[in-house]
């Protein structure tokens, strides 16, 4: 089981978000049978398995054991992924295009970048995990309180100049690209939060 997979494919986002396929889902995230399913959601077996191939057929779900008993062979599924993230291309393509943006500051243009990420890093994920690779990433995530709007803006003004400074120093043309996304909002209150 992959530790997160980002699906991009509208049909499987439909697929993992139909209620009863979603319960499913959450019981998959250790291997079940049919039968063990359908008591933990409360449907019959038949009707387990019938949600049971579409989760399968949109690459959500896969067999991990097949257990034969008296002349019945029995599927054990999983979960391909402990959690599971839409990407926001699946849902309107231009959400995850930064440069449609033209306010640099705005709340829209840190969302589109986000959603580039989250489309960009899945897809590579896909084909790392496809090609049995790992993927390399860095991620920076601190909370910095601020005393006033003049001290932000003098940070960002600093963290941009060492950025730059920074790409100066290691970026080669002929080295292999990534990017970098730095971001930076007002922190949710502890009840906003999901």
């Amino acid at each position: 089981m992959n530790e997160v997979s980002v699906l991009a494919d509208p049909a499987a986002v439909a697929s993992a978000l139909d209620p009863i396929r979603s319960r499913i889902l959450a019981v998959l995230a250790e291997p079940h049978s049919a039968a063990s399913i359908a008591t933990q959601v409360n449907l019959t077996r038949q009707k387990v398995n019938y949600h049971l191939k579409a989760l399968e057929g949109h690459g959500l779900i896969e067999p991990v054991e097949t257990r034969a008993w008296g002349g019945i062979t029995e599927r054990v599924m999983q979960a391909v992924a402990a959690r599971l993230v839409i990407s926001p291309g699946a849902l309107q393509p231009s959400s995850v295009q930064p440069d449609n943006v033209t306010d640099r500051l705005s709340a829209a243009y840190l969302i589109a970048v986000a959603g580039r990420t989250v489309c960009e890093v899945g897809d590579i994920v896909r084909h790392a995990t496809n090609a049995d690779q790992r993927l390399p990433t860095l991620t920076v995530d601190t909370v910095v309180g601020f005393a006033s709007a003049a001290d932000r803006t003098a940070f960002a003004d600093e963290l941009q100049a060492a950025v730059i400074a920074l790409v100066a120093r290691y970026h080669h043309d002929d080295g292999r690209p990534y990017r970098l996304v730095t971001q930076s909002y007002p922190r949710p209150t502890e009840t906003s939060t999901p």
